[in-house]
């Protein structure tokens, strides 16, 4: 089959999209910003899904489910909130359509709602609207609820997963009787965040806090993990946010404490979205297709017979059978691909394209041989092994292969993370290696905005692991805030 790719020294961008279609992830759809999520790509975000949401119910959370439409009256109760998500709310005015008389489907103009309504960017307002009614004393604290839901962001410059008008995502909002109970479960869900990512994703991450420009509207601390992508860009992959009480004393959610106190509660929000499928495929992914590490393929092993006759095929298939037995007996996700309407070449460059970790091509004279044909996709080494043990052998590949992608990535990004002390140097670095800049930062929002507007790099992080360290700014030369921060180009 020919896969149409643009390879990545080519055009990394086409070679991102083309990717993402002809691998049969996600394609545009008529509604201007927003992806149709196909069932290969959908089945990879329900892998996700699934680890996460036992991670999350691990953690003692439970799942609900909050109105897509929000008053807009709410947004106005956190200021800070509002103005963070004003430029990209979608508004709902009026309730009804009718025929003009002409054969035209227009607005009701008599239709119009009393109060508009914010098609939901992110939940906090209806949900603490909604806790208010919940929280009486500190008997009912806390509240660990997440919610896997759609929400609606409108972004003027769309890309297939990375940036669409709507998008999936996971939203955890918690409520707690103390500060530090807050800030305890904000730290924890960053790890369950981090752990996900380099244990399944096996996408390496680094953990920090975002900047005061760069927090969540409304949080007093913004957690972070970002990733590099294989052409220098940043993207960051999940954020856990320590609200404080500005939601609490917005919405008045108090409680009484078991000294008889009325006090405000503490609030965090946390989330990840199909982003994360963006994250995946540019970490790994090469110019023959998708590389997608075991944990999460939807298809970790595919096997594909080649004959001629149907004593041949049948032989096969009865190999076949018992393999798949083994296979699935070790929780191994295998598919048989007997289909006659395509060639064997056909297949192997189709699950190439598609990433399956490992294909098994078994043939009439494997048969006669008592072998197999084992292709890795990580590596695209070939190797042609016994039959017996096969069942055990492909299980320890499995292993091998997660690691092998996770320590490819993680190589990557360590030596794309470079130390400069200058800004020429760091303009330097930026124009002609990309990755992670590793430098000193006098603290102020004024200098991280002028960097940004020369050069388009931001503060991802300031690492949790950073060490004490004086240094001057790069740019003011004025004293830093006594660590190196991480800037990247990113997406």
């Amino acid at each position: 089959m020919s896969k149409g790719i643009t390879s990545r020294s080519e055009d990394y961008s086409q070679w991102y999209n083309d990717l993402v279609i002809k691998a049969d992830l996600a394609e545009y759809s008529a509604v201007r910003g927003c992806m149709v999520i196909k069932p290969y790509g959908y089945a990879i975000w329900e892998r996700m899904q699934a680890i996460l949401d036992a991670r999350f119910k691990e953690t003692g959370h439970s799942n609900a489910y909050f109105p897509l439409f929000i008053p807009k009256s709410f947004f106005s109760k956190e200021a800070s909130h509002v103005e963070g998500f004003a430029t990209e709310c979608a508004v709902v005015t009026h309730y009804r359509l009718k025929n003009d008389g002409n054969g035209n489907i227009i607005v009701d103009e008599e239709a119009k709602l009393e109060e508009e309504l914010i098609v939901r960017p992110t939940s906090e307002t209806i949900i603490w609207n909604t806790y208010k009614g919940w929280v009486e004393s500190y008997r009912d604290l806390p509240i660990l609820v997440n919610q896997w839901a759609n929400v609606v962001r409108w972004e003027m410059r769309t890309r297939l997963f990375l940036r669409t008008a709507e998008f999936l995502w996971q939203e955890g909002h918690t409520a707690h009787a103390t500060q530090e109970e807050a800030i305890a479960e904000a730290k924890q869900m960053l790890e369950v965040y981090a752990e996900f990512a380099e244990g399944t994703l096996a996408v390496p991450v680094v953990k920090g806090n975002k900047t005061e420009n760069e927090r969540f509207a409304g949080a007093l601390d913004t957690l972070t993990i970002e990733t590099l992508m294989q052409d220098g860009k940043a993207l960051q992959a999940g954020t856990s946010h320590f609200l404080g009480q500005n939601f609490a004393k917005a919405f008045d959610v108090k409680f009484t404490s078991r000294e008889g106190k009325q006090e405000y509660v503490w609030a965090t929000s946390w989330g990840v979205s199909t982003r994360l499928m963006g994250a995946l495929i540019m970490a790994h992914s090469d110019d023959q297709g998708l590389v997608l590490p075991p944990k999460l393929a939807p298809i970790q092993v595919v096997i594909v017979p080649i004959f001629k006759t149907e004593e041949e095929k049948a032989n096969i298939d009865a190999f076949v059978d018992a393999l798949n037995k083994e296979l699935k007996a070790k929780d191994i996700r295998v598919k048989y691909d007997d289909r006659d309407t395509q060639r064997p070449g056909f297949k192997f460059a189709e699950w190439e394209l598609k990433g399956v970790p490992l294909r098994v091509a078994v043939g009439a004279r494997d048969m006669q041989n008592g072998t197999v044909e084992l292709a890795r996709r990580d590596t695209q080494s070939k190797e042609t092994v016994q039959q017996e043990g096969l069942g055990t052998l492909i299980d320890n590949l499995l292993v091998e292969i997660q690691d092998n992608i996770f320590h490819k990535a993680l190589q990557f990004r360590d030596s794309h993370i470079t130390e400069v002390n200058s800004y020429e140097e760091f303009k330097d670095v930026l124009e002609n290696k990309g990755g992670f800049i590793a430098c000193h930062w006098d603290g102020t929002v004024e200098t991280e905005k002028r960097v940004k507007e020369e050069t388009k790099a931001t503060i991802r992080c300031i690492p949790l692991d950073a060490k004490a360290e004086e240094g001057v700014c790069i740019f003011t030369g004025k004293p830093s805030i006594g660590k190196r921060v991480l800037f990247a180009k990113a997406y």
